[in-house]
Parts: structure tokens; sequence; C-alpha cells
């Protein structure tokens, strides 16, 4: 009996130390900036339609209670008063201040690694929001959220590959001066991450002691200006049509002292908006377009995100429905207009309106953040965490998130569809005279690297083998990961100098 010879293990251990090798960023199948824009729930017509009756709001109806800096500014550049006190921006000055606005803004990480290039259809994603509640997944209700919280909510977020961006997404209930607030939430964010921040303030005079606390972050004002890691998220509109006075304010401290500014709209359809899809994004348009003349009066030039944020109605109760089909609707419809218009813009994305992550949470969340990737929004703010439409955070769903975006992004990739790809060759070989199955072709075992994204919670194994292994819980799994997660010292802590001088400047509530 001839010996059988020995089995080439060496190559199948090489194959499978390559294949579980990290790739390089430009072979990962999915990745931040990867460009959308496939999805277009609206028409040429129907985005040119709602550029001309934006126009038209902003020409006959205007905007009240602009602070007397703001009507300063923009009559100077144009904008006209009326004797109603509302400020009324004719087409030609829209329209001039679109064909100056900019086509492209980099958001900054503290790491340059982490710089997000906002620009055409190019998509990332991150948290947001201002939830007041913590959902405690041990005891299933929901608490007050702390500083704390919000401060492992950044450290979890610098963990996962599909998060991009950390926008503060709780508030920080344990803190009651609003001053104190709007410092340790800078502090806890960016203590917790070195991708992007975004944060808001709650009075302008605070923005300058804010400043100070991230010049000593950078190392310095001209570090910090050279690279602003942090942009404000302001709410400068308090629709319907009516600047929000004291966020413009906010925003115009925010502009001197170098910090992009996101310019929220966030009406709500049926209630504070129209209730039509169509005319809660015209709103919209309209604000932000105001706000994109506002800053261009103050800054010509600086770092601008349109964000149209309109939201849901259930209109049979007038309670928000963030995680309805209406909703990812809308959000893609607004992100059709920023592409319309050529400018860097954001939008809501992934809220649930589910109390907990289950199966509604699930259908939500992977509803409205698909759509959103899809059509090309370059900042899907709240996609991950969000429950309880707003109201309520969950570490454990913001892990689970992570793997729902990877998916997100696969739809956004797309397909392949290149001379390797349509695989001529591959079936030539296998069909005559090879193997008859792709299993253990050379594209099999490249693209399984390129082409597919593979959860890391979500289980995939047979019945049989989920009973082997115990029938694993996926709450129970984001768990774990959240403790393997919190059981480290944040990376993104400060050194101990930097550290010592801002604590010795400000109130800072978390430990050190």
């Amino acid at each position: 009996m001839n010996a059988q010879p020995p089995r080439r293990s060496g190559g199948r251990a090489a194959r499978h130390k390559a294949r579980n090798a990290p790739l390089a960023e430009h072979l990962q199948p999915i990745r931040a900036g990867m460009p959308g824009g496939v999805l277009k729930p609206l028409s040429d017509a129907d985005c040119a339609r709602i550029h001309e009756a934006a126009l038209e709001a902003l020409e006959t109806i205007g905007l009240a209670d602009a602070p007397a800096s703001g009507i300063a500014a923009m009559t100077a550049l144009g904008a006209r008063q009326g004797e109603d006190g509302r400020l009324r921006f004719p087409r030609a000055l829209v329209e001039d201040v679109l064909a100056q606005a900019n086509r492209s803004v980099t958001l900054h990480g503290r790491e340059a690694r982490h710089d997000l290039t906002l620009a055409g259809s190019a998509v990332h994603y991150g948290t947001a929001g201002a939830a007041v509640h913590l959902v405690d997944m041990a005891t299933g209700t929901y608490r007050e959220s702390t500083l704390e919280d919000l401060h492992d909510a950044a450290r979890i977020a610098d963990r996962l590959d599909n998060i991009h961006f950390l926008q503060r997404p709780m508030v920080a209930r344990d803190i009651p001066d609003s001053r104190e607030l709007d410092l340790n939430t800078v502090y806890a964010c960016c203590a917790g991450t070195t991708k992007h921040v975004g944060t808001s303030f709650t009075d302008a005079s605070f923005v300058e002691d804010a400043l100070e606390l991230l010049h000593l972050i950078a190392g310095g004002e001209d570090a910090w200006r050279a690279r602003p890691f942090v942009s404000n998220s302001n709410c400068f509109v308090v629709p319907p049509m009516k600047f929000a006075t004291e966020s413009c304010l906010v925003m115009e401290a925010c502009i001197r002292g170098g910090m992009p500014v996101l310019l929220l709209s966030a009406g709500q359809a049926g209630a504070t908006a129209p209730a039509s899809i169509a005319g809660a994004i015209v709103q919209a348009c309209a604000e932000c377009l105001a706000g994109l003349v506002y800053v261009h009066a103050i800054q010509p030039g600086h770092p601008v995100i349109f964000g149209t944020w309109p939201f849901v109605s259930d209109l049979r109760t007038g309670a928000m429905s963030g995680g309805s089909g209406e909703q990812a609707l809308l959000t893609a419809g607004c992100a059709q207009m920023h592409r319309f218009y050529g400018i860097p813009g954001g939008a809501a994305g992934g809220i649930a309106d589910a109390k907990l992550p289950d199966m509604q949470a699930g259908w939500e969340q992977m509803c409205s953040n698909v759509m959103a990737g899809l059509s090309g929004l370059n900042m899907v703010y709240e996609a991950a965490g969000m429950h309880a439409s707003l109201l309520g955070f969950c570490h454990e769903s913001l892990i689970l998130g992570d793997d729902l975006i990877g998916q997100a992004l696969r739809c956004v990739r797309g397909i392949d569809v290149d001379e390797d790809a349509l695989s001529l060759e591959t079936m030539r070989a296998t069909c005559l005279g090879g193997p008859g199955h792709y299993l253990g072709s050379d594209q099999t075992l490249s693209r399984m690297q390129t082409d597919y994204v593979y959860p890391s919670l979500g289980d995939r194994s047979s019945p049989k083998e989920w009973e082997e292994k115990g029938r694993p819980d996926l709450i129970a799994r984001a768990t774990t990961r959240k403790e393997e997660i919190l059981s480290h010292r944040a990376a993104a802590r400060f050194d101990a100098a930097s550290d010592r001088a801002i604590r010795d400047r400000f109130p800072i509530h978390l430990p050190a």
C-alpha cells in the first residue's frame, strides 16, 4: 500500500492568516465617505419645484426674530426688513450666496485618520440628539442620563468602526448649571473619542470659555483653528420661519472662534412644519438657505453643514414618529436637495420610536439608515443608539448599531461590475474540468474579504450550532462588548499636564 503524501497544510494556514489580517483601507468592503446617491425619491423637476417654493417663501414670507447683529449683517448683504420686522431674502441674494457656498467641508478629528470630507454624495454615520434618559438594559428601564453616561457613549463610539463621528447624544442631567453643563459636555466627549465631536451651547457667553477649553486640548489657539475638531450643532431657527435669537448669537460667537456650524432646522411635519413631505422639505430648505445667508453675512467661506432636519409626526396623536417610513423618505428627500444645491448637508436617520433595542427598533433604524445612505446624505445624524423618539439613548443599541450600519454601508457601496466581478474566467475554470463549485476558488477567497461585510455580534449560525453555543443572546453580547470597552481607560484622554491645566481653569466633573 502506497503511503499517503503529507498534507499541504502550510499553504492553507498561510491563506487563513492572510484572510484574517487587517485589510488596507482602500481594499476594505466598507469605510467612511463611500459615495451614495443611487436612490432618488425626487425627480430633477421635483427638486427644482422645491427650490422655487423655498425661494418664494424666503422672498414673500421671510423669517422673524433675528437678533440686531444678524439684522445688520444680513440687510447689509441685501436682505430686507419689513414693517412687520420680518427679514425677507430676494431671490438674487440667495442664489448669489449659494453660488459662493463651500462645495466641500472637512470635519477634523483630533487624530487625522478620523477626518471627514463632506462633499458630493460621500456618506458618514454618527450619533446625535439630546436624550434626557439612558436606557438601562440591566433593568429594562429609563433613568436620567449623566455626564458619566455621555463619556461612556464617547468611549464606545471611539471603538466602533462604523460610527464615524460623535455628536452629543445625551444631556448630562446631573449638572444643573448651564455653563458647567456645556463645558463638561465638551470635555466628556473629547476625553472619550478622537473622532470629530459635535455639541451645542445654551448661551453665547459660554462659547468663549468653551473655545479656551478647546485651545487647551488642541495645544493652542493656532492649533485649534488649523484643525477644529468640534463643530457647533446650532438650532438657529424655531420653525416655522423664525430665527432662534439666542442660538443665532451662539452661532455668531462660534463663527468668530473658527468652529464649523451645523445649521439645524428641525421642524415637525404636521406641527411646526407642513404635514406633506414635500412641504416639510420646502420649509427646511428655506430656513437653511436663510441660515446660509446669515453665515455668509458674518464670515464668507465659513464651513457650514446644511442641516435640513425635519421630523415626522404621527398625525393621529401628534407624537413624533422618527422611526417611520415617512421619516425615511423625508430624510432621503433632504439628502437629494443637498446634492441639488451641491453643498455639504446632514439630516436625521436611524431613530427608533421603540423603547428598547428589539425587532421594532431594528426595522426602524435600518429603514432610514439605508435610505439615507443610498440617497448620498453626507452626515447621517442619530444613526445609532436613539430610542423613544429621541428621548432615550442606549449604550448596547449603539454597539448593535455598528453592525446595523455596517450592513447599511454595504448597501451604499452597491454592486461592482468590472471584468473580474463578471466572473466569466472563474466560471470557465470551475465548470470545464474544475471542481464544479466555487468554494475554494481564488476569487471566492479574495472577495470574501473585499466584498462581504460580517457582523461582529449578529448570529448567523444554524439552529443546531446556536443551541450548542448556549443560545447566545444579542443584547447580552452587546452588554459584554460594552463592559469590555469600558474596562479600559479611554485612549482619547488628555495628557496629565493638559488635563491639570483644564481642571485648574474649569469646574470639570468627570474624575481624573
